[in-house]
């Protein structure tokens, strides 16, 4: 029998460019190193560097032949790749450096006076500067704002609970009344006679008209417009403002509005630009950041909550951006209907998926 000697394997090709169009949208997503892509998640990997990425991260592109797509880590893992030491694509680092804030959070939240910077880093075994990176990204603040939130916080509990005005300020920290008063937009979005009063002394004006979304209630105080709700019953939308100004005086003046109201409901019937209006924005500044980036987004676009953290400079605030977009009082003119999930999914709407689809096909189609 003739013996026929075994041949080695042929070595294999290169990878060649794939015509899908999914992984030509990635590889545009990984050149251009969007965080997230309209694609939906993936990681790559390179195959001369045995190593997978996230699309955003920072090192060079690696040449399109050497790369290969992964829909999640352990295929990427199955495949013989490990993590980027880089851009971290298990979280692994990630959770390690949201562990040392949470912590930190927990000790200014903890503290009856706000602790030194210095403190807080040396706590958490970082360096200052780097603590300080590493803060602002996962809460989207400085440890002196997130103190002074804490502060805010207590005080606001305090004038709720009927407490003295000097009394509830000294007991939260703050070295004197002047601080507060001072800058009562700032701390509260009122000062704090108002809100320990509940917004009594306060006269908030309504108007409502039926839209194409439903009933729609309009309130406003001096300053500009403070509520807008629609797609429920009247007296609901009016409960709602209710509970943010349980003491103030709610009187109906639908000539006062009037111009408002026409604004809004032709908005809701045919978007042709964004809403502009007086408003009267009240919450922490951390919110007014995001609702104030939310104006910002271009009529007939949208924007994931991912790339929202990223416009205010706290990319890894993603959940507290999506917790100041649902405490939005005065939705189409703050248009929190343009955030979207990364997958394009349109998540959650205070007034209903449903009514976040129409108005964003509506938009669309008006910029198109």
């Amino acid at each position: 029998m003739t013996h026929i000697p075994r041949m080695p394997p042929a070595p294999s090709a290169p990878l060649q460019a794939s015509a899908d169009p999914l992984d030509e949208a990635r590889w545009q997503a990984v050149l251009g190193r969007d965080p997230a892509p309209g694609c939906g998640g993936f990681l790559y990997a390179v195959t001369t560097q045995g190593v997978f990425c996230r699309p955003g991260c920072p090192s060079r592109p690696p040449l399109r032949r050497n790369t290969r797509f992964f829909s999640d880590v352990p295929l990427a893992e199955a495949a013989g790749f490990r993590a980027c030491k880089r851009c971290d694509p298990k979280g692994e680092r990630a959770a390690i450096h949201a562990a040392a804030i949470r912590a930190a959070c927990a000790l200014i939240e903890a503290s009856e006076t706000i602790p030194s910077l210095a403190t807080l880093a040396d706590r958490a075994g970082y360096a200052r500067h780097h603590f300080l990176r590493l803060f602002k990204e996962i809460t989207g603040v400085t440890p002196r704002s997130y103190a002074d939130g804490v502060r805010a916080r207590r005080l606001s509990a305090s004038l709720a609970a009927g407490e003295r005005v000097a009394e509830a300020v000294a007991g939260a920290g703050y070295g004197s009344e002047s601080r507060v008063y001072g800058a009562p937009g700032r701390v509260l979005g009122m000062t704090p006679g108002a809100a320990r009063r509940g917004g009594e002394g306060e006269v908030i004006r309504t108007a409502h008209a039926e839209s194409a979304m439903g009933p729609l209630l309009v309130g406003a105080t001096a300053t500009g417009v403070c509520f807008i709700g629609f797609a429920e019953p009247f007296a609901a939308l009016e409960g709602d403002l209710r509970r943010r100004f349980p003491k103030a005086q709610v009187e109906a003046a639908p000539a006062a509005l009037a111009d408002t109201v026409r604004a809004v409901v032709a908005f809701l019937e045919e978007p042709e630009a964004a809403l502009a209006l007086p408003l009267d924005l009240r919450g922490t500044a951390f919110q007014r950041r995001v609702w104030e980036a939310l104006t910002a987004i271009p009529f007939g676009e949208t924007r994931t909550y991912a790339q929202m953290a990223q416009a205010i400079g706290a990319p890894r605030a993603v959940r507290a951006v999506a917790r100041a977009c649902a405490q939005n009082h005065v939705s189409l003119a703050v248009p929190c209907h343009r955030v979207i999930g990364s997958n394009g999914d349109l998540t959650g709407y205070r007034w209903g998926v449903p009514r976040k689809r129409a108005l964003l096909a509506k938009e669309k189609a008006a910029a198109g």
